[in-house]
């Protein structure tokens, strides 16, 4: 059992800080993005949209990878016969789906319920960030009632 919790301990330290390091290149991302979403109508809005649609991807990506590493963990450690098994049990147990179909032996069951508890805090993490950058951008916020009642004139420069 002590093996069990330093191994989880140990993996769950590796996809925290991969986490990390993912949301500072999306934040990278975004710093070198945010002055081509500035401005007013339809334009600015699209593009508003294009690079939530990055961000939204990236978080994806990164939670992919996350899954990738700890069904390697079940490989290395021999908790599956087959990399696609460890896959899905991994995509279930992080989701915290936990469909049950496919299950742990008593050896690593510990080690794949920790997976699930930091699945849930990682997606909260990547749902938080989410939200931030939903807010800075403001893309909620678009000038529906200017809409509603006709086009919004321009400003003039």
């Amino acid at each position: 059992m002590i093996l069990n919790l330093s191994l989880s301990v140990v993996m769950t330290a590796i996809v925290v800080a991969v986490h990390l390091v993912g949301i500072f290149l999306l934040l990278f991302f975004l710093r070198r993005n945010a002055h081509r979403v500035e401005g007013q109508g339809a334009p600015s809005l699209v593009r508003q949209g294009a690079l939530m649609l990055g961000v939204v991807l990236g978080i994806f990506l990164l939670h992919t990878v996350e899954v990738w590493l700890y069904a390697i963990a079940y490989m290395v450690l021999g908790a599956f016969d087959h990399f696609p098994t460890a896959l899905y049990f991994s995509a279930t147990a992080f989701s915290t789906l936990g469909f049950g179909d496919v299950i742990l032996n008593h050896d690593w069951r510990l080690f794949g319920s920790v997976e699930g508890v930091t699945g849930l805090i990682l997606i909260g993490w990547s749902s938080a960030f989410l939200l931030s950058v939903t807010s800075r951008l403001r893309i909620l916020e678009h000038n529906w009632e200017a809409y509603a009642k006709g086009r919004p004139k321009r400003k003039r420069k």
